[in-house]
């Protein structure tokens, strides 16, 4: 593996098996990686694989009783409705990996300085209870871990889905070591928003110039003010035109020139930066898949520039 390259982290086993025309989008996650070989943006010696997550890292952010039922398959069918899932070993797997990717992204990120996971973004997920396609917590469990093993000091969760990471936002409440800022529509999932340290609700079909206008006011400061020694970015693509559960208007453009700012602001200051892809939503997989590499390319363009 190259110390070269950026890093890439990908497991087969983040797809697992839906019923047929299921909202979530799950062969999205190895169209990723196909379409950023097909490309040529990346190589396979760029990729890494992780491990599950243990129960033991999980539960620094969920209970012991929850990790116990999902990794066991002991929710019940009104908890798995209000996930979007119905249980099986291959979802729970899925998730512990997926999980697992962040965590490694972080690490990895802080050797390197970025680092791309093919999958994460589950913020919805609360400490007791699963919601919105969202399982287990990667990003506040991949902070918490960061912290409690001295890899770092300062944590910033940049979220830039659509939909505010509720989940998030609640589990870290009370954690002065993590901040976390989400820029998200204000009329969109989850109706009950959470606090986060910084919440900007967006107003219904906000284009690139105005939404990046408004990213360009506020990353800078929290930076300067929080001072985070490694930052976890959620680049969902669901403020993308075409998303179907969006509300926002950006462009393929509009993402991009936001990953790279957001990315770009972290590395020029020293920040390690781990990513996820977030949500997306689009009964075209191709499109859908296409989109949520355009962090990777960003990171790509910013690796080969700043030559990490």
């Amino acid at each position: 593996m190259s110390n070269s390259s950026l890093p890439i982290i990908h497991h087969h086993d983040y797809v697992s098996t839906l019923p047929r025309k299921h909202r979530f989008a799950m062969r999205k996650f190895h169209g990723v990686l196909e379409y950023l070989k097909r490309d040529q943006v990346i190589t396979m010696k760029q990729v890494h694989s992780p491990d599950e997550v243990s129960h033991e890292t999980a539960a620094l952010v969920h209970s012991e009783e929850y990790i116990h039922k999902f990794f066991h398959g002991l929710t019940d069918a009104k908890e798995q409705r209000r996930t979007g899932f119905v249980w099986d070993e291959g979802l729970a797997r899925r998730c512990r990996l997926e999980a697992g990717g962040t965590l490694l992204s972080t690490q990895l990120a802080r050797e390197r300085g970025l680092a791309c996971n093919t999958g994460g973004g589950t913020h919805h997920a609360f400490r007791d209870y699963g919601s919105g396609f969202c399982l287990i917590n990667d990003m506040a469990i991949a902070a918490k871990y960061a912290l409690k093993a001295g890899i770092v000091e300062r944590v910033l969760i940049v979220d830039l889905d659509v939909h505010q990471g509720d989940g998030t936002a609640k589990i870290l409440e009370n954690e002065e070591c993590i901040f976390t800022f989400s820029m998200h529509s204000a009329k969109n999932f989850p109706f009950e928003k959470q606090k986060s340290d910084l919440d900007i609700a967006l107003e219904d079909g906000l284009g690139d110039h105005e939404y990046l206008s408004i990213l360009h006011d506020h990353l800078p400061s929290i930076l300067q003010s929080f001072r985070p020694d490694m930052v976890i970015y959620d680049a969902g693509v669901d403020p993308h035109v075409k998303d179907e559960l969006g509300k926002l208007n950006l462009t393929d453009q509009g993402l991009f020139d936001r990953d790279y700012y957001v990315m770009n602001e972290c590395i020029r200051r020293g920040i390690p930066c781990a990513t996820v892809i977030g949500g997306g939503y689009s009964r075209d997989l191709e499109a859908l898949s296409l989109r949520h590499t355009i962090v990777h390319r960003a990171a790509t363009k910013l690796w080969h520039s700043t030559i990490l």
